[in-house]
């Protein structure tokens, strides 16, 4: 593939990702604020343990595949078709063993029996989710996400209607249940309508034993990490109870439109890119740099103004249900800017090959994210009648020291793989991050003269986008400049 090619693909897939993820947030954006305003607390903490357990069974179902898959040049039509079948029949396995334990998860949280029903009916969205996951990875594969953005779309949008009418007639935490079965099996419909692709009746040993090598330590690499994310939700609701957990799963949900969305944006756009020169190492740090700085362009800003104007938007959007939520959702925010910056190095050995190195960041990561629970862990439940979550603040800040820890041990170990510099890696994000911290005096000054939370949070908004594109444009930056020439006008990034 040439350096013309592979630029065009790239920013061809960059777009298109951006548009399935803000259609994507919209639509998500949408049922969530008539649930959120619907719902009570409690429903919300049951569905989120529920989630626990259904992520854990969601990554054997893969087992680490889908990674290799993206990660191998040439996968042929056996190999897809031996991970389909190994995925489905996984998943119909989970569902049975996760069905019969539904009793024995209740017991995790303070043994409300509710929980059981909701499990049972929850995870069969594991069925159909296992069958969108080669449909998935193929479209990705092929830097084709035209097909992956119609396919959450309408999903989203027959999830939403079905969540919203149950709401709406006081189904209460079947509401969540209905949008998330109702999601997965229209995503799966739609994708094996749009795809040609069909499997081949056969499955092969010696295919599926080829993608071991790299596939077992991404499996491994994904269940620490599931472990590192869910574990608050564990604790939280074996400690406090679902309302606390109700509280954070909200938090968590919120921070995760921003977190996740650029996350799967970047991994979607910029892993196959990667993958393709490979071999290439001048070329492969180039592309890394450049990738750095659009990364950081996006992500400081993105983060740094949800964090800043958290009070206005969830009061606009939820009245004062969810204040306890706030100061949650703008630590989460904080530590999704290491979680992102992260991601981006780990694509990086992913690109190389380096699934030692990923496991071996994994393991410091999830050690550093359990070390501060375990110092955390005794104020965890304190509470006082002004802020119901005050331990849950204390637990945050340490997991927020815990992600720049393993952000910068991440970061080296990538740089010494295609022999980067730290001198180049900071003067890639230094500049948006300085322009992005410098945004948030203007965006209270002007917030300040706005009572109502609407207006405040349109006027802080348009006052750092305005000074953030205006520093930008005066210093000619050239990420901004390509970013805005591809979006007007549909020129390639140079």
């Amino acid at each position: 593939m040439t350096p013309r090619s592979l630029k065009t693909r790239t920013a061809h897939t960059l777009k298109w990702s951006l548009v399935d993820r803000i259609s994507t947030q919209v639509l998500y954006a949408v049922t969530g604020i008539v649930l959120a305003r619907a719902l009570s607390p409690s429903d919300f903490g049951l569905v989120g343990a529920a989630l626990v357990f259904q992520a854990f069974a969601t990554l054997l179902i893969d087992g680490g595949f889908g990674y290799a898959l993206l990660q191998r040049k040439r996968p042929t039509r056996l190999d897809y078709s031996t991970v389909l079948w190994f995925n489905i029949a996984v998943a119909v396995a989970m569902y049975i063993v996760l069905a019969l334990c539904a009793p024995l998860i209740a017991d995790c949280f303070q043994g409300d029996r509710r929980l059981i029903p909701v499990a049972r009916v929850l995870f069969l969205s594991l069925i159909a989710n296992a069958a969108t996951i080669v449909q998935t990875n193929r479209l990705t594969k092929a830097m084709d996400v035209r097909g992956i953005a119609l396919a959450n779309s309408l999903a989203l949008i027959a999830g939403g209607v079905a969540g919203i009418a149950l709401a709406l007639t006081g189904a209460g935490v079947w509401a969540i249940v209905g949008q998330t079965l109702v999601l997965a099996v229209v995503k799966c419909i739609v994708l094996w309508t749009a795809t040609r692709w069909r499997p081949l009746l056969r499955f092969s040993w010696p295919a599926l034993k080829s993608y071991f090598p790299l596939g077992w330590k991404m499996m491994l690499t994904s269940f620490m990490n599931i472990v590192y994310v869910n574990i608050y939700s564990l604790l939280i609701g074996n400690r406090i109870g679902l309302v606390s957990l109700g509280y954070y799963t909200q938090a968590d949900k919120w921070s995760k439109m921003g977190v996740s969305s650029l996350t799967q944006v970047l991994t979607s756009s910029f892993l196959p890119a990667l993958s393709a020169v490979q071999d290439d190492n001048d070329r492969f740090g180039r592309l890394c740099s450049k990738m750095t700085r659009f990364t950081a362009y996006a992500l400081f800003p993105a983060m740094l103004w949800l964090a800043v104007t958290a009070k206005p938007l969830f009061h606009s959007l939820f009245g004062d249900k969810w204040d306890a939520s706030i100061i949650l959702f703008q630590l989460l925010l904080l530590r999704g800017i290491a979680v992102v910056l992260t991601s981006m190095a780990t694509n990086f050995l992913l690109a190389k090959g380096c699934g030692r190195d990923i496991v071996h960041m994994e393991i410091l990561r999830d050690g550093s994210a359990v070390a501060a629970l375990a110092i955390t862990f005794p104020v965890m439940a304190i509470a006082t009648p002004d802020n119901p979550v005050l331990g849950l603040e204390y637990m945050l800040w340490g997991q927020l020291a815990a992600a720049v820890l393993s952000w910068a041990v991440t970061v080296h170990i990538a740089l010494r793989r295609y022999a980067g510099l730290w001198a180049g890696y900071v003067r890639d994000i230094a500049p948006y991050a300085a322009l992005s911290m410098l945004t948030i005096p203007c965006m209270l000054a002007v917030g300040n003269a706005f009572p109502e939370p609407w207006t405040q949070l349109a006027a802080e908004l348009a006052a750092g986008a305005a000074v953030y594109l205006g520093i930008n444009a005066i210093l000619r930056s050239r990420i901004q400049a390509e970013a805005i020439a591809f979006l007007t006008k549909g020129q390639q990034p140079r």
